[in-house]
């Protein structure tokens, strides 16, 4: 695993698990008098105009903020000591993961009073994401937990009874209440939110608060004093909207012009995912390949794998297409040494320098045990990957052993790889893929598991059916069905659910609706439907009749049958709200 940059400060299990006493020392709410336990001297460099001290704590994707800042022409000074902070003539504070253990991580290497300090200057800073929420006065994320204090108000967790799935997951609209400069380019175009806590406006903080987005209530989207900005969302997540955001704050003196207002920004979008199933062929290269209903091989006498082309190319491809997100699903690697697939993380490596939204990965991520008898927790994995570029992990199998178990016993364990993940990188980090068969009854007493009505008949005239999760590509199934499992699974920790269908997958006759459905309808944690798109109306047709947060597809993209900007025309014309 690469270390973070001050490791030699706090132990790699620190870094993840610090659990520490609330912050001693104290400082008011608007840059007033600050007290402090140590000494530190602040000094700009005045010789590094093309430098960009970055604050990395050791959790989570960095790397495409990293690419994002060399993209746009600079260089990077990874922060080692507290002196590093003070003396960097320009910030940025990527916070990925859960609030409370990035505090203690800040805590035990004094870089919490040295930030503090930094900020109270007044110099150039930008937080992301969890580095916004830490300048607030506490968390509720596994707390109350002590923040930064810079700003009043308490981060709180959002409200799913109202309807709205949590975490808030997707490009959604901003509402600009002061003039913030690094906004200038956004217009009412899309930026992109992944979190399930948020800061709300208040007469305290109001005069802080530069926009604003409505996830069920109105939340801060983004701050503003000075030269000291923060937003929730992800600029380097939010493609060319997103470069120009940072690109502002990186030269705020340039005589860059404000582009008139795009696009029809004004909620929440649905999501239009490309998906990589990702493979090595018999001659050893990884190539992306598609199944039909999972077999990956041609239909020829030599069998060879299915080959649609490179996957660092066409994921580069469709992010230059529209598409919202990439999905890379390993579907042979990390079987026997995870961390060996060298290949697969440099796919990740290499797509994220030049793409700019969501990366997700699956495949392998569980513990294990290489040949040498040295162990590797699910943890390490997930870890590898987002150092690698992932923004979000799918768990497939592993989570399904887990949901047995859990229902088996009712006993969270707090040792699954669910568990563990979600806890230390946040459950808006780890999806859950579920890869159920449809078995059709006549009767639905006939079973334990959840049944529906279904929409067509089964082969034998059956009116009803459930859903079996398999594991092992489908190759095996489980005595746990979708919806139960579904259920499962966000209460041990899932943010997201990739809900495939074995029965549809490679049909082009449509996503299975009426799984959608019941998946959608039963937890409160966004569902991408996948498995059966064929044209832009299967598209429209799981979003109006399901809740449904996505859409995923791969072959039809794979084989330039319907482009992605085809797909999102449609579903505008539909009066589906997409980000263009």
């Amino acid at each position: 695993m690469e270390a973070p940059p001050f490791a030699s400060s706090a132990s790699s299990s620190s870094l993840l698990f610090l659990r520490k006493n609330p912050l001693s020392f104290t400082r008011s709410s608007h840059f007033g008098n600050i007290k402090y336990s140590r000494n530190f001297s602040v000094r700009a460099s005045s010789s590094q105009d093309s430098v960009v001290t970055l604050l990395d704590y050791g959790a989570g994707n960095v790397r495409s903020v990293r690419n994002a800042i060399r993209h746009l022409g600079f260089d990077i000074k990874d922060v080692q000591t507290p002196q590093d902070i003070l003396n960097a003539s320009r910030l940025i504070f990527p916070g990925v993961g859960a609030f409370a253990p990035a505090m203690e991580v800040l805590s035990k290497t004094g870089m919490d009073e040295a930030l503090c300090s930094y900020i109270e200057k007044d110099r150039p800073f930008l937080g992301i994401c969890l580095g916004l929420q830490l300048l607030f006065e506490s968390s509720e994320e596994n707390g109350p937990v002590k923040g930064l204090g810079l700003i009043p108000g308490t981060v709180g967790r959002f409200d799913s009874s109202n309807g709205f799935r949590v975490p808030h997951i997707g490009w959604n609209a901003l509402q600009i209440t002061m003039d913030s400069e690094i906004l200038d380019d956004v217009g009412n175009r899309h930026v992109y939110f992944v979190h399930s806590y948020r800061a709300v406006p208040s007469d305290d903080n109001k005069e802080w608060v530069s926009s604003t987005c409505n996830y069920g209530d109105k939340f801060i989207a983004s701050i503003r004093r000075g030269n000291v900005h923060a937003v929730q969302f992800h600029p380097e997540k939010s493609g060319d909207v997103g470069l120009s955001i940072l690109r502002r704050f990186l030269y705020p003196k340039s005589n860059l012009t404000k582009k008139p207002g795009e696009g029809k920004a004004s909620k929440l979008a649905k999501r239009v995912i490309a998906c990589l199933d990702v493979r090595t062929n018999d001659k050893g290269d990884l190539v992306v390949t598609k199944g039909d209903q999972y077999d990956v091989r041609e239909h020829t006498e030599e069998k060879e794998v299915r080959n649609l082309g490179k996957p660092v190319d066409l994921a580069e491809q469709y992010y230059k297409d529209g598409a919202d997100e990439v999905s890379f699903l390993n579907i042979t690697g990390f079987r026997d040494f995870p961390l060996g697939d060298l290949p697969m993380l440099q796919v990740l490596r290499y797509t994220s320098e030049n793409v700019f939204v969501p990366l997700t990965v699956g495949g392998g991520i569980r513990d294990f045990t290489d040949s040498n008898g040295r162990h590797y927790s699910s943890l390490e994995v997930a870890a590898e990957y987002f150092r690698s570029g992932a923004d979000k992990i799918s768990i497939g199998s592993d989570a399904v052993y887990a949901a047995e178990e859990y229902l088996r016993t009712g006993v969270k364990t707090g040792k699954t790889s669910l568990e563990q993940i979600s806890r230390v990188y946040g459950n808006q980090a780890v999806v859950v893929s579920i890869d159920p068969r449809r078995v059709y009854i006549k009767d639905p007493n006939d079973v334990q598991f959840k049944t529906i009505r279904v929409s067509s008949r089964g082969p034998n005239g059956e009116e009803y059916a459930w859903y079996q999760c398999t594991v092992n590509g489908g190759r095996e199934g489980r005595p746990i069905g979708a919806f139960e499992l579904a259920k499962a699974v966000e209460e041990l920790g899932a943010g997201e659910i990739l809900l495939n269908c074995i029965d549809c997958d490679g049909q082009g006759k449509g996503f299975d609706v009426d799984l959608s459905k019941l998946i959608s309808d039963a937890v409160n944690i966004p569902v991408i439907a996948s498995s059966g798109a064929g044209v832009p109306q299967h598209f429209s047709e799981v979003f109006t009749k399901t809740n449904a947060s996505a859409a995923l597809a791969a072959g039809i993209f794979h084989r330039k049958e319907v482009p992605i900007q085809c797909v999102k025309e449609h579903l505008l014309k539909e009066g589906i709200e997409v980000r263009i």
